[in-house]
This record gives C-alpha cells, sequence and structure tokens, in this order.
C-alpha cells in the first residue's frame, strides 16, 4: 500500500499581488508583501526570518502616504488599521502604485467582509479593546464609562 505524502491535499491559493518594500523605487530590501487568497503575508529578513499574515476581513481603515521623493519614485506606504491583536496599526511600506494597491486590497476586504457575512456590529467592538476610544467599556461591567458616574 503507498504512503500518503504529509501534504499532498493542501491546496496552495495563487498569488493576487506580491511586492517589496524598495528603496529609491529599487527592489533591494528583504521584506516582501502578497496576497494570497483570503490573507496578507508580510515576511521580513534574510538569516533571520520573520513571516506575519492578517486576515483581510480584519482590515478597518487604511491610508496612504507618499513624501515627495516617493512621489519622484513612484512607491508610497499604505497604513493599514486592523482588528488583528498583533498588527492594531500595519504599515505596507514603499511599494509601486500605492494607489492601485489601496484600490484593490479595498475591493479585496469588502468582498471578504460579504463572503464571512461580517457587518459594522462585528467590526465595532473591536474598538473598544483600544482603551483611548471614548465610551469604551474599560472595566468590564456592561456599561461604557462615560456613563457611571
Amino acid at each position: 500500500m503507498a504512503r500518503k505524502k504529509p501534504f499532498e491535499n493542501v491546496v496552495v491559493e495563487p498569488i493576487v499581488w506580491k511586492d517589496r518594500k524598495r528603496i529609491m523605487g529599487l527592489p533591494l530590501t528583504f521584506t516582501r508583501y502578497s496576497i494570497r487568497g483570503s490573507r496578507l503575508y508580510l515576511s521580513k529578513g534574510f538569516f533571520n526570518v520573520q513571516e506575519d499574515e492578517l486576515l483581510l476581513y480584519r482590515v478597518l481603515d487604511m491610508s496612504m502616504k507618499q513624501s515627495f521623493g516617493n512621489r519622484l519614485v513612484g512607491v508610497g506606504t499604505l497604513v493599514l488599521s486592523t482588528a488583528d491583536a498583533t498588527h492594531r496599526t500595519l504599515e505596507i511600506q514603499k511599494i509601486k502604485r500605492p494607489r492601485d494597491v489601496r484600490n484593490l486590497l479595498s475591493q479585496l476586504v469588502e468582498e471578504e467582509r460579504r463572503k464571512n457575512r461580517i457587518t459594522g456590529k462585528e467590526m465595532f467592538g473591536t474598538a473598544a479593546a483600544d482603551e483611548e476610544v471614548a465610551g469604551a467599556d474599560t472595566d468590564g461591567d456592561g456599561i461604557p464609562d462615560t456613563m457611571e458616574h
């Protein structure tokens, strides 16, 4: 009887987008970003590699930063505010065509939310984890702090 290979049935989703952090517009760093299916992957390092992933539906808000020098070489940074415990704020630094990537990411996030049936109510509760939010229930009694006297 033939033995099964351990990872024979693992399905690898195709890469939707990938890029590297750039220096002067050139991909000279070992920081890599990619989107596969419903996840954003971040990989840093050459000898010591650190890999992280973020479920796309956890992205709450995104913005773009572009200095004058970065605009000259066609790169920019996307800043993602997330509901993820490890990455409250995630920067996708110095990537090509940041506006196009932001639009793609925005579409994918909305698609994942629809697919997983996640509405604003599920994502609203993540703000209460941040103690600086006005009206958050920091003592856990079910009553927002602004209502207590």
